[in-house]
C-alpha cells in the first residue's frame, strides 16, 4: 500500500511540473525579477504557512494565555494585518518594489528572530507579532504589483496563475514543516540550544526555521532591480531612482500619510454609490464561508491535538491536503466551467464547502466500517503514519471533509474576484478591491474570541473526554451555511445589479 502512496505522490509531482512547464512558456519574455518574486513567494509562503498554525499554540503553551484571550490576541493581530494591507498600494508605487518589499521581508526578519527566544506577551507583541504583521501586510500586495509590472496584458493572467499557484504550494511545504519539527521534538517540549545555553520550545523551533526560510528571500528581494518594468511590446526597461536615503525614508513617510487621505476621501466618494453597497452586501455575506479558513489555521491546530492527541499531523490534514488539491482543481475547474456566469458558482461553491463542515460532526462510529479499507489504509497508516492504536475513524471524517471543502472552494474562490470586477463600476475596481477587506476586517474582532470560546467550551485544555466536541464544527457549519443561504435570497439584487453595470 506504500507503494500506492508513492505513486500519487510521484504523479502529483509530474503533473505539478508539468503546469509549472506551461507557465514558465508563457512567462519566457518576463524579466529576472518576476522569477526572484516567485521564489521569495514560495519560500515565505513556506515559512508562513508553518508558523501560523503554531501561533495559538506559542500564545497558550509558551505566553500562558487561555483559549479565549489567545483567540482575541490572534483576531486583533489578523485585523491590524488587514488595516494596513488596505493603505500599501500606493506606497509600492513612490518607492518602487524592490524597496517596499525589503520593508516587508526586514520587519519580517526582526519578527521571526525575537519569537523563538522570549515569550515574554509585552516583548513578543511590539517586536515580534506587529512587525509580523506589517510584513505580511505588505509583501501581499506588492508581490501583486510586482507580477503586473513584469508581466505584459497577454501574460498577466499566466503571472497571477502562477502566483496562486506557487503559493498553495508554499502552504504546502508550511503545513510539512508544522509537522516535522513536531515529530522531531515533541508536541511540547522544551530543547537547550547548545553552547548559549538558551531555552526554546517546539513551536519557537517552528518560528525559528520560518526565519532561516526568510533569510535566503530577502537575499533573492536583494538581488532585484529597481525600476524594472516590461512594457507591451515585450521591451524590458529599468528607470534608475534618483533617492538617497533619507529622500527614501522622507518619501515613504510622505506616500503613507497621502495613502490615509486618499483612502478616507475614496471612501467618502463610494460610500455614495449604490453599487459599492451592494458590493459590500455581498462580500459580508461571503465572509462566513471565508471565515472557516480563519478557524483551519487557529481552531483546528488545537481541536486536532486536543481529540486526536499529541504529535497528530494536523498540519498535514489541512495544511497539505487542501493547498495541493487546490494546485490541481482550480485550473480544471475554471475550463470545464468558463461559461458558466460567476454568481451560479458562487451559489454551487459555497453549498459544497458549508455541507462538507457537517461531515466533521458526524460521529466517529460512523467511519468505523471503513477503518479496514484500502483507503482507510492509505490514509491513516501510510500517509499520517498513525499505529493502529491512534488510527481514529474520525480522522477519516476530517479528512472527507476537507476533501469536499476544498472542492467547493476551487469553485467558488476563483469566481469571487472576478465576480467583483464585474459587478464593481468601471475604472473602479481596483478601490472596490481594495475596500473588499472591510468586511473580513470586521469579521476577524468577532472570529477570534470565538474561536477561543468554541474551544474552551467544548474542547477544554486538560479534560479527559470531550463529548461535545461535534458541537464547534455545528456552530461553524450553521454560521458558513448563512453564505449560500444569502446568495440564493439575494440573487435578484446581485445579478440585476452586475447585469446594469455591463451594459451602461
Amino acid at each position: 500500500m506504500k507503494n500506492s502512496l508513492y505513486l500519487l505522490s510521484a504523479t502529483l509531482i509530474f503533473g505539478f511540473l508539468f503546469i509549472l512547464w506551461n507557465y514558465a512558456k508563457g512567462l519566457k519574455d518576463s524579466p529576472r525579477e518576476i522569477w526572484i518574486l516567485f521564489s521569495a513567494k514560495l519560500l515565505e509562503y513556506a515559512a508562513y504557512g508553518a508558523s501560523n498554525m503554531a501561533f495559538v499554540l506559542y500564545l497558550s503553551k509558551d505566553c500562558g494565555l487561555d483559549d479565549i484571550a489567545a483567540g482575541s490576541y490572534i483576531g486583533t493581530w489578523s485585523t491590524l494585518m488587514t488595516c494596513i494591507s488596505i493603505l500599501v498600494g500606493s506606497v509600492v508605487d513612490a518607492i518602487g518594489v524592490k524597496r517596499t518589499l525589503l520593508i516587508g521581508m526586514g520587519a519580517m526578519l526582526l519578527g521571526r528572530l525575537v519569537m523563538p527566544f522570549t515569550n515574554d506577551l509585552i516583548l513578543v507583541s511590539l517586536f515580534a507579532f506587529i512587525p509580523v504583521a506589517i510584513g505580511n501586510a505588505i509583501l501581499v500586495p506588492v508581490l501583486s504589483v510586482g507580477i503586473k509590472k513584469y508581466t505584459t496584458s497577454e501574460s498577466t493572467a499566466l503571472g497571477f496563475g502562477l502566483f496562486y499557484t506557487l503559493m498553495n504550494v508554499g502552504f504546502a511545504l508550511g503545513g510539512y514543516i508544522f509537522d516535522k519539527v513536531r515529530e522531531i521534538f515533541g508536541e511540547h517540549t522544551i530543547q537547550m540550544i547548545p553552547v548559549a545555553g538558551i531555552e526554546i520550545s517546539t513551536y519557537q523551533i517552528i518560528f525559528l526555521v520560518s526565519f532561516i526560510i526568510t533569510i535566503p528571500s530577502m537575499l533573492l528581494i536583494l538581488a532585484m532591480r529597481d525600476g524594472v518594468s516590461l512594457s507591451e511590446s515585450g521591451l524590458i526597461s529599468v528607470s534608475q531612482r534618483e533617492t538617497n536615503d533619507l529622500n527614501f525614508i522622507k518619501s515613504l513617510f510622505q506616500e503613507i500619510k497621502k495613502s490615509s487621505v486618499d483612502t478616507v476621501s475614496i471612501m467618502k466618494t463610494v460610500f455614495l454609490e449604490k453599487s459599492f453597497w451592494t458590493y459590500l452586501f455581498m462580500l459580508g455575506i461571503l465572509v462566513f464561508v471565508k471565515l472557516v479558513f480563519y478557524h483551519f489555521n487557529y481552531t483546528f491546530p488545537k481541536y486536532g491535538i486536543r481529540i486526536l492527541g499529541d504529535g497528530i499531523k494536523v498540519g498535514s490534514i489541512y495544511g497539505i491536503l487542501n493547498p495541493v488539491m487546490i494546485i490541481f482543481l482550480v485550473p480544471l475547474i475554471a475550463h470545464f466551467t468558463r461559461h458558466i456566469k460567476s454568481y451560479y458558482m458562487l451559489i454551487v461553491g459555497t453549498v459544497v464547502s458549508s455541507i462538507s463542515i457537517f461531515i466533521a460532526a458526524i460521529p466517529s462510529f460512523f467511519f468505523e466500517p471503513l477503518v479496514k479499507t484500502w483507503i482507510a489504509n492509505l490514509i491513516l497508516a501510510d500517509w499520517l503514519e498513525l499505529i493502529p492504536e491512534r488510527q481514529n475513524p474520525m480522522i477519516l471524517g476530517l479528512v472527507f471533509f476537507i476533501v469536499i471543502f476544498t472542492i467547493g472552494e476551487a469553485i467558488w474562490s476563483p469566481r469571487l474576484m472576478q465576480f467583483s470586477a464585474e459587478i464593481a463600476p468601471p475604472g473602479r475596481e481596483g478601490t472596490y478591491i481594495a475596500l473588499s477587506y472591510l468586511p473580513y476586517f470586521l469579521a476577524k474582532m468577532i472570529a477570534g474570541p470565538l474561536s477561543g470560546w468554541l474551544l474552551a467550551t467544548y474542547v477544554p485544555e486538560g479534560a479527559k473526554e470531550y463529548p461535545d466536541q461535534s458541537m464547534i464544527w455545528i456552530w461553524i457549519g450553521g454560521m458558513t451555511v448563512l453564505s449560500p443561504i444569502g446568495l440564493v435570497v439575494f440573487r435578484r439584487l446581485f445579478t440585476r445589479r452586475a447585469s446594469l453595470l455591463l451594459y451602461e
